[in-house]
C-alpha cells in the first residue's frame, strides 16, 4: 500500500482539496478529504495499515497523470519509425514529463506503411514508460489544399474497408480518425464507422455547413483546431463555428483539441476558445514530433524534412509541423503565459482527453477503483514525483 499525506489533491469535479490517497496494487483505493468529518480517524486508520512507502506532499498540487491523445513522436523517434524501440524511447520520455498515457497518431502514408506501424503498436509492451492505450490515426482521408505537414503522394479518399483492416491490424487501438468531411465518401464514411471509432475533422476546407452535416451525422471530435481548417470569420464560421453549435447541444460529448505551445495559436486565440467551448469541450495536445526534447536541427516527420528552432517546427517551405513541446509544457504555457485557470488546464489535459478516447473510466481522475496514475507539482508547476500504476517513478 502507498500512501500519499498533505496533498491539494485536483478531485473528480476538477478543484483542489487539501487531503490524502490511498493506493493499493496499481489502482487508487480511497481518498481522504481533509473538509471530511472523520478525516483524521481515516487517515489514523491507513497510518495503522502499515503502508509500504507514505509520501508527504507538503502542500503540493496532486493531478492525475496527463494523457496526450495527439502527439507523434519525441526525443527522435517517432511512432511512424515503426519499431518497438521508438515507441519505448517515447514512452519514457512522456513519463518523465509527466504524462503516463500516450495515444500516437499516425501520418498520412501508404496502407502497406500504416498496417506495419499498428501491428508495431500491437504488439509493443511498455515496460518503463507510459501506458500506450490507443492509436490516433490521423491522415490519410484528409484535404490536399489543407494537407499541412502531411504528404499529399498518400492522400486517400475515405475508405471503410482500408479502416477496417487498419483497425484489425491494430488489435482495435485506433481510438480516433481525422477525416475532411467534403471529400468522396467522407459522410458515408462518418455513418458507417460513428459507433467504432471516435470521427474527427481535420485537415479540411469544409465549410460550416458540411462540417455541421458531419457533426449531426455522428463525428465529435476536431483536430488542432484553428489549424489546418478554414479561419473562423464573421460571415463564414467554418468548422470552428459548427463545433461551437454542436458542442452547445445538450448531452454533447464533442471535444475540440488546442496546442497551447505558444507558436500554434495565440493566447488571446485560446482564452477566447475557453469562452466559446467551455472546459469541457477542450483538450490539450502537443501534437509533438521526434525533436521534442532534443537540440535545434534538422528532423524528419512523415518522410518530409521538418526543421527545428526552439519550439518552433517547419517544413523547408515554411509550414508548420507539429510542435517541438511536450504536453506538460503545453499546460504550463496555458496556465502561467495564456492565464487559463490551472483547474481548467489541467481538466483539459487529464479528464478530457479520457473522455473523448472513451478512457475515462480507468484514467483521467482521482478516483476511487482508477489507475493510480498521479503527478505531483509544486506552486510554480515544477514536477516533483510522478507515480504510474501505483509504482514511483
Amino acid at each position: 500500500m502507498l500512501l500519499i499525506k498533505d496533498s491539494l489533491i485536483f478531485t473528480e469535479d476538477c478543484h483542489f482539496e487539501p487531503g490524502s490517497v490511498v493506493i493499493e496494487g496499481d489502482k487508487i483505493a480511497s481518498i481522504i478529504l481533509d473538509s471530511e468529518p472523520d478525516a483524521k480517524d481515516k487517515l489514523s486508520q491507513a497510518e495503522a495499515s502499515s503502508p509500504d512507502h507514505i509520501i508527504s506532499g507538503n502542500g503540493q498540487y496532486l493531478i492525475p497523470g496527463l494523457m496526450d491523445t495527439h502527439f507523434h513522436g519525441c526525443v527522435g523517434y517517432d511512432f511512424c519509425d515503426g519499431t518497438p524501440e521508438a515507441l519505448k524511447a517515447m514512452a519514457e520520455y512522456e513519463l518523465s514529463n509527466g504524462v503516463t498515457s500516450i495515444c500516437p497518431a499516425s501520418m498520412t502514408l501508404s496502407e502497406e506503411v500504416l498496417l506495419g506501424i499498428f501491428a508495431n503498436a500491437k504488439t509493443f509492451c511498455e515496460t518503463e514508460g507510459s501506458t500506450l492505450c490507443g492509436i490516433n490515426m490521423e491522415g490519410p482521408f484528409l484535404c490536399e489544399s489543407k494537407k499541412g505537414a502531411q504528404n499529399a503522394a498518400f492522400l486517400h479518399k475515405a475508405d471503410i474497408d482500408m479502416f477496417k483492416r487498419c483497425q484489425e491490424t491494430s488489435g482495435n487501438l485506433i481510438k480516433l480518425v481525422t477525416i475532411a468531411p467534403e471529400e468522396p465518401g467522407a459522410m458515408e464514411f462518418i455513418e458507417a464507422l460513428k459507433d467504432d471509432v471516435i470521427l474527427s475533422l481535420g485537415h479540411t476546407s469544409a465549410d460550416f455547413d458540411t462540417a455541421t452535416e458531419a457533426f449531426q451525422k455522428g463525428a465529435s471530435h476536431a483536430t488542432h483546431l484553428y489549424n489546418a481548417m478554414p479561419a473562423f470569420s464573421h460571415r463564414a464560421p467554418g468548422v470552428i463555428g459548427a463545433a461551437c453549435d454542436a458542442a452547445a447541444q445538450p448531452g454533447s460529448n464533442l471535444f475540440v483539441e488546442l496546442i497551447c505551445d505558444g507558436i500554434h495559436l495565440h493566447p488571446s486565440c485560446v482564452r477566447t476558445t475557453f469562452s466559446m467551448f467551455g472546459d469541457d469541450h477542450i483538450v490539450l495536445i502537443s501534437d509533438s514530433m521526434s525533436a521534442t526534447g532534443m537540440t535545434d536541427g534538422e528532423y524528419a516527420l512523415g518522410g518530409q524534412k521538418v526543421f527545428v528552432k526552439g519550439n518552433l517546427a517547419t517544413l523547408e517551405n515554411g509550414t508548420l509541423a507539429g510542435s517541438a513541446t511536450n504536453l506538460m509544457d503545453c499546460l504550463r504555457t496555458a496556465v502561467t503565459k495564456m492565464h487559463i485557470p490551472l483547474e481548467s488546464a489541467v481538466k483539459c489535459a487529464t479528464a478530457n482527453p479520457a473522455k473523448s478516447i472513451g478512457l475515462y473510466d480507468s484514467y483521467g481522475s482521482i478516483t476511487p477503483g482508477k489507475y493510480a496514475n498521479l503527478v505531483m507539482m509544486d506552486q510554480e508547476l515544477h514536477l516533483n514525483k510522478i507515480i504510474l500504476k501505483g509504482a514511483e517513478i
